[in-house]
């Protein structure tokens, strides 16, 4: 979609972070945006802010990405408010590991209920609705590097992610021919409050455990040496105009070299499949 001027997007996890500084770069561009979060105050703040600002065309809902319902309610309110929507941006996410010791099921669960089934129920929420006013449309779905490599260990996080490169993958193809583009976004560390997704953890998934709380504190130090998230957001604005599936925020030699190993040793693991005897 080249022009975006006028038209409207919904943006989750839009309190802090990606999210804020995406509803700040769309409605600099001319776009109504609706912010949803589930930080209320943190939620009205960003709004109030904004406005004073002169970005009086954004406006606030609550929303819980893990819950089809509250989804389904803030495109309701965002209809009411501002008509068809056209961009909507999958961006909520928490972050905390795991690891192989004490495996918390609880703490999965979270991780992949706001990561991935956020995604699908914005997905799931919007795409008929974009298909039906037929005025074409885009999908952004926030990942990260951590669904490229395996750096983390045995995460919920990665795992979340990865998934949600290979469901913007394939929902790219399916909606090209329906003039409906779909960028997923993978940074590696930028300046946001993700390591401290805990005070958002809803009460039915229990306490972080020890060894998450642990990996939050060193991850917390990467990110605060992480880049601008404005940057990043203009940069998304950029990849919608110009309908671009991957956004990498990272290509210095230490992520690259990563990506290397991963694909090189599935490349030798298809080049042994190709000389077995017992698999021709």
């Amino acid at each position: 979609m080249r022009e975006l001027a006028g038209k409207t997007a919904f943006v989750t996890g839009g309190a802090s972070g990606i999210g804020l500084a995406l509803g700040r770069a769309l409605a600099e561009i001319g776009m109504n945006v609706m912010l949803a979060d589930i930080e209320s105050t943190a939620l009205t703040s960003a709004v109030r802010d904004l406005s004073k600002e002169g970005l009086a065309n954004v406006r606030s809902v609550g929303c819980d990405v893990s819950d089809p319902v509250s989804v389904e309610e803030a495109a309701e309110a965002t209809y009411k408010a501002f008509g068809a929507v056209h961009v909507v941006c999958n961006n909520a996410g928490v972050a905390v590991g795991s690891g192989i010791d004490d495996i918390s099921v609880e703490t999965w669960r979270w991780v992949l209920d706001v990561n991935l089934m956020g995604v699908l129920h914005g997905i799931r929420t919007f795409l008929p609705h974009i298909r039906a006013h037929g005025q074409g449309g885009h999908i952004v779905n926030t990942a990260s590097m951590a669904g490229f490599n395996s750096g983390l260990g045995f995460s919920p996080y990665s795992a979340s992610k990865f998934a949600v490169v290979n469901m913007s993958e394939g929902l790219a193809m399916q909606l090209a021919p329906l003039n409906i583009g779909v960028t997923v976004l993978c940074p590696g560390f930028v300046r946001t409050r993700i390591w401290d997704s805990g005070r958002n953890r809803q009460g039915r998934y229990g306490p972080l455990d020890g060894y998450a709380t642990k990996l939050v504190s060193t991850l917390a130090k990467l990110n605060d040496s992480g880049i601008d998230p404005l940057g990043v957001a203009r940069r998304v604005v950029t990849a919608i105009r110009e309908n671009e599936l991957y956004i990498f925020t990272h290509a210095g030699p230490e992520w690259r070299s990563e990506l290397e190993v991963r694909f090189n040793t599935i490349l030798r693991a298809m080049d042994k499949a190709a000389a077995s005897e017992k698999l021709v």
